[in-house]
């Protein structure tokens, strides 16, 4: 690709990046191109479906997410790693309001601008899941598709503007559930369950 070509599919990236956080995943087409300065035509040459974008300006943060979970396998206790990959997976989907239905959606449809990276995703907080479960860190009737919807409820909990204030508690909550034991939940830096 030519530099001024990658310059130009960044600087639609950007502010797609920009219109979606502030107005969700819905945000209209016409518009991101308007604040890129730049035609609709352009934008749809680029990406011509709202998900091919979608997945263009996702797919960076899905890669940086299963990196910090093989990161966190090598560098972090069981119960640690996956608290913290669930942190920070429940963090980076409410920068994007909206993104978990796409998420849910695309996990299931093969044919989704989003399906590979969204299996990618799950399978990398499964691995976590699963040495936390053989560490005897985490409960045992939990699976990877059960841990990313958790990532979808927690997040939406951050969208709706009168829970957002206990999206912490309720991530704690959350979180301190999947693991088992008392020095688990003191490790995860939440309240034992005692």
């Amino acid at each position: 690709m030519r530099a001024d070509a990658r310059k130009n599919r960044e600087h639609l990236l950007a502010v797609a990046g920009a219109v979606i956080a502030e107005q969700g995943v819905d945000a209209s087409m016409r518009d991101i191109a308007r604040r890129a300065d730049v035609g609709l035509a352009t934008l749809l040459r680029h990406y011509p479906t709202r998900e091919a974008l979608l997945e263009a300006l996702l797919h960076t943060s899905f890669d940086e997410l299963t990196a910090k979970a093989g990161e966190l396998e090598t560098s972090s206790s069981p119960a640690d790693a996956l608290v913290a990959w669930l942190r920070e997976c429940v963090a980076w989907t409410t920068e994007y309001r909206g993104v978990t239905v796409l998420m849910a959606a695309a996990i299931e449809d093969t044919e989704s601008a989003l399906h590979a990276s969204c299996v990618i995703l799950r399978a990398a907080g499964a691995r976590l899941l699963t040495r936390a479960q053989e560490a005897g860190a985490a409960r045992t009737d939990v699976d990877g598709t059960d841990l990313f919807a958790l990532v979808a409820a927690l997040a939406w909990l951050g969208d709706q503007p009168s829970l957002a204030p206990r999206a912490d508690h309720l991530f704690g909550l959350v979180a301190n559930a999947l693991l088992t034991d008392a020095e688990s939940a003191g490790s995860a830096g939440m309240p034992s369950r005692g």
